[in-house]
């Protein structure tokens, strides 16, 4: 699978754009008068994919390359089964756009086939499209592998870059054989700068790709995100991937809980360290440190922007996940299979961050993570901001430990204050005697 250059298609298609342009509006000469050109044709208005029908209800559309057949001899994965209730709410079963009832229309300039926008705080799902239909993630999958290294790792152990972490397929950050980095080094270029070459070498922290692969799985279905399963560490096309709009949602909101992931994605610029020659290339000399800058546009782009995390495969197309403040509200957006037309994808997740801050605190159509009747489980903690501890104590069990520590306080003072009265009882009466 070859992942495309995002700048030299916007290259190619402006050139191809200008170059018919200046086709259409200079006419032609061929050894004579000027020969009348046709009308160009009519380029229809763009139209956003239509989910009604549920196409995506258990599996991502076809892929579009061999990115995802089976290695020889390993079977091709079935089908991740469809939870029945869904789970969030009834409501998110719908496959088309789900809006609360007497809600607006939605900006029409959205390219995704699948969206969700939800409070990052409360768990609410303000509104959505196909929020449980299947997709593939792209790199938004780094969110899950983040999650898993920021608890599962020593941030500050030094690892030593390889030769197999700078080969890795896609997008890189810069690793290079015999440079030294720490875990949370490496971690800021995976969500920041989405360095495959980051994703291999945390893996390999992780005990390798098949073993990162099933902790990211383990994971994910302890959360209730089942719609996902992880095929690669780094999001790049394999056999069974998938999430949904929900999920995406759902384990952006789980790692943004952690401060340091919350920091990392709202980080501009840092520091990246360099590497030292390669012995096996003659004459290669020092590779000096290099800031690397956040790929994600909303954050420099949006006011209010948290950061977030931006994807891109051929069969995956542009996939996004990000979140925003404004007033104190905190809200999340997430974006599967869109393109660049008719704007960007950042830009669809401003139009759709606007929409949610501008319904009503009220408005719903489901919840993050669901009702414990269909998800079986309870609500995890709000998610934590910048700064922010990484364990939330709830005010009710430290009420309900006062309470017992008293009442327990009464009864002994109860168990004393008897004996004593009926002592004092009894010298009373046998004074009056």
């Amino acid at each position: 699978m070859y992942i495309r250059e995002l700048h030299q298609r916007t290259a190619r298609r402006f050139g191809s754009v200008l170059t018919a342009a200046v086709l259409a509006a200079v006419p032609i000469t061929v050894c004579g008068p000027a020969i009348a050109q046709p009308p160009p044709p009519t380029v229809p208005p763009f139209v956003t994919p239509v989910t009604d029908t549920c196409p995506q209800r258990t599996q991502p559309p076809p892929a579009i390359d061999a990115s995802e057949v089976p290695e020889p001899g390993d079977p091709a994965p079935t089908p991740l089964a469809v939870p029945d209730p869904p789970i969030g709410g009834k409501r998110l079963g719908e496959c088309g756009v789900v809006l609360p009832s007497g809600a607006p229309a939605v900006p029409p300039d959205i390219s995704a086939t699948a969206w969700m926008v939800s409070d990052l705080d409360t768990g609410a799902v303000l509104a959505a499209k196909d929020p449980h239909g299947r997709y593939r993630p792209a790199s938004t999958i780094k969110v899950l592998l983040a999650t898993v290294a920021l608890r599962t790792l020593d941030l500050d152990k030094i690892v030593v870059g390889t030769q197999a972490d700078a080969d890795v397929e896609g997008t890189r950050v810069g690793i290079g054989p015999g440079g030294r980095y720490t875990n949370r080094q490496l971690l800021h270029g995976l969500v920041m700068a989405s360095g495959n070459d980051a994703a291999h070498a945390i893996a390999a922290q992780l005990g390798g790709d098949e073993a990162a692969i099933a902790k990211m799985n383990d994971l994910a279905k302890s959360l209730h995100a089942y719609d996902t399963r992880a095929a690669t560490p780094s999001g790049l096309d394999g056999p069974g991937m998938s999430t949904s709009a929900y999920d995406l949602s759902l384990l952006f909101r789980e790692a943004m809980s952690i401060p340091l992931f919350a920091q990392m994605i709202g980080t501009e610029q840092l520091d990246f360290p360099g590497y030292p020659p390669n012995p096996a290339i003659p004459g290669d000399q020092d590779h000096p440190g290099f800031p690397i800058a956040n790929d994600n546009g909303l954050l420099y782009n949006y006011p209010g922007a948290l950061g977030g995390k931006t994807g891109y495969t051929d069969d995956a197309r542009q996939t996004f996940v990000a979140a925003a403040e404004r007033d104190g509200r905190r809200l999340s957006v997430t974006l599967l299979q869109a393109d660049v037309l008719p704007i960007r994808p950042w830009e669809q997740a401003a139009r759709l961050l606007d929409y949610g801050f501008g319904l009503g605190p009220e408005a719903k159509v489901g919840d993050i993570p669901g009702d414990e009747s269909e998800s079986g489980s309870a609500a995890p903690g709000l998610a934590a901001p910048p700064g922010e501890g990484d364990i939330a104590y709830s005010a009710q069990p430290a009420a309900d430990s006062a309470y017992d520590e008293l009442w327990m306080l009464l009864m002994v003072a109860g168990l004393i204050l008897v004996p004593v009265l009926l002592v004092g009882t009894w010298h009373i009466r046998t004074r009056r005697h």
